[in-house]
């Protein structure tokens, strides 16, 4: 692992794990966790060195979170800026980026997708992609609301409002477990009925952390998801 700074703040960092061999195609991941400051890129590692074995490049860029100067708009500022920083920071030029997050991250993937992020593709795992939805259901013990700080601000951050006045050019296909009890796939229904344009693959009877557990029986579909070469 190779570490990377993109910003002078103490969590504008990433790490950068590499495979064995050149490569040719790069995951940048964001990490979930409600977007709190307890949680952080360390439970995202063993994904990162399960897909360098497996043959990509994988960036896992920090952010800063809920309780340390994060929330609307820092974290998605930040996330924004690493994504934009990445190519003069790494040693090899990637062919094809895969742009990915979990949970809180897959909100954060969505974001950046709408802003306009220069990557082929976007692959958000379990994503809280409608805030409002999550708001209303009490997801995460009121995490959206401390992340936005008060409600106006919610359109601006809400990927299932922003679909709406933009669509990528690169497809993003979601992958969710049917019995995630953190984020309920239901989330996620509601997104892509909204937009039916966005894939979304249901992982019959996993959970919220099966979805990122290399270890799982659905990991080699998510893995499959991360590493295909992105199509229209």
């Amino acid at each position: 692992m190779t570490p990377l700074r993109y910003a002078d703040h103490t969590d504008g960092v990433a790490d950068l794990y590499l495979p064995e061999r050149e490569p040719t195609h790069l995951v940048v991941h964001l990490h979930g966790g409600f977007w709190r400051q307890a949680y952080d890129r360390d439970h995202a590692r063993p994904v990162a060195r399960a897909l360098a074995e497996a043959g990509a490049a994988v960036v896992l860029p920090e952010y800063r979170r809920v309780g340390a100067g994060g929330g609307w708009p820092t974290t998605c500022e930040d996330v924004r800026t690493a994504l934009e920083r990445l190519p003069s920071l790494l040693p090899f030029v990637p062919r094809t980026v895969t742009l990915s997050g979990h949970s809180a991250g897959g909100h954060l993937a969505l974001w950046l997708a709408c802003s306009g992020a220069r990557v082929d593709r976007v692959v958000p795992i379990a994503p809280v992609g409608d805030l409002r939805h999550a708001a209303a259901t009490g997801m995460g013990d009121g995490a959206v609301r401390d992340f936005l700080g008060v409600d106006h601000h919610v359109d601006d951050a809400d990927p299932a409002a922003l679909l709406a006045r933009h669509r990528p050019a690169y497809p993003i296909e979601i992958l969710h477990g049917t019995d995630d009890d953190v984020v309920s796939i239901e989330n996620s229904r509601g997104l892509v009925a909204a937009h039916p344009w966005v894939g979304l693959v249901e992982l019959g009877g996993a959970g919220h952390f099966d979805v990122v557990d290399p270890q799982s029986a659905v990991w080699p579909r998510v893995q499959q998801a991360l590493l295909d070469p992105p199509t229209d």
